[in-house]
């Protein structure tokens, strides 16, 4: 987060009722309780994912996210599609626009994760990611572009973290990290192109590990669950983000912890699965 924009924040200064967004992803985990939270304060949303059917492994489709999203008091709309597909792509901006209206603001939510080392990655995996991360964020974020330029308060937010060059990220995991900072590239770039249009583009990234199945479905995953935060503060930093004049608020590479400091939170405990404050699991890539 730059210097001339750490006090951007400001709560609910443009809210979220009657807006649409639009989201990859968010049948489950961080994506569900960012729509979630919008949907609190009477906001649109549409979900573009995947999953139409129940899976075993994965709680969850987009028709049930759906309905959470009315029940928490938004209008939503379900959308079945692949983020890598052009055509689903452009067929869920047009379907939200022909439904709501109007896009006010882009959630880039949706991510594949692998952090395999170089020697053992498959290429489908790397192939996976870099579409789904990297291009599915790029091509979901121009595809919408026309529409957010017609909100009056538009907003591109991506789920992924600073740019942070210190090779260790690299070393460790180094096709999930091109990926994730192939998201990050897609936020700077995006940021200075358009910042004379009015749209707000930034990044959010949990400082924390956050209980997601993701994090569950991984070997240990129960354990690091309990030294994680819940999703509901990343979602809580998502809507002040969200609710910021974007005209003001672009360009950031924020975390959740940072977004909810400048909001006057500091009193962070009741986020925690359980462990005290000094025992959380610090995120990658901070």
């Amino acid at each position: 987060m730059s210097e001339s924009n750490r006090a951007v924040i400001t709560a609910n200064a443009k809210p979220l009722k009657g807006k649409t967004i639009l989201m990859s992803g968010g049948s489950r985990g961080i994506g569900l309780a960012i729509a979630l939270r919008a949907a609190a304060e009477g906001a649109n949303v549409a979900i573009m994912a995947k999953t139409a059917t129940a899976q075993a492994n994965l709680a969850g489709t987009v028709f049930t996210a759906a309905a959470e999203i009315t029940a928490a008091g938004g209008q939503s709309l379900a959308i079945v599609g692949d983020v890598r597909n052009d055509q689903d792509v452009t067929a869920a901006v047009a379907q939200t626009v022909e439904h709501f209206g109007g896009i006010d603001v882009v959630v880039n939510n949706a991510s594949a994760i692998d952090l395999s080392t170089t020697d053992d990655v498959l290429m489908k995996r790397y192939d996976l990611m870099m579409d789904i991360n990297v291009r599915g964020t790029f091509l979901l974020s121009k595809t919408a572009i026309p529409h957010l330029r017609a909100s009056s308060n538009g907003h591109i937010l991506t789920l992924s973290p600073p740019l942070n060059l210190d090779p260790q990220w690299a070393g460790k995991h180094l096709a999930y990290t091109m990926a994730k900072y192939g998201m990050s590239m897609t936020t700077l770039g995006l940021a200075e192109e358009l910042r004379d249009t009015g749209i707000g583009v930034n990044s959010l990234w949990p400082a924390t590990l956050i209980d997601t199945a993701a994090i569950r479905n991984m070997p240990g995953g129960d354990r690091m669950v309990k030294a994680a935060r819940s999703a509901t503060i990343v979602a809580d930093a998502a809507q002040l983000i969200l609710t910021s004049d974007a005209r003001r608020c672009s360009g950031n590479f924020f975390t959740d912890e940072q977004v909810l400091a400048q909001a006057g939170v500091k009193d962070l405990s009741g986020y925690s699965m359980g462990a005290p404050e000094s025992a959380l699991i610090p995120d990658i890539f901070l």
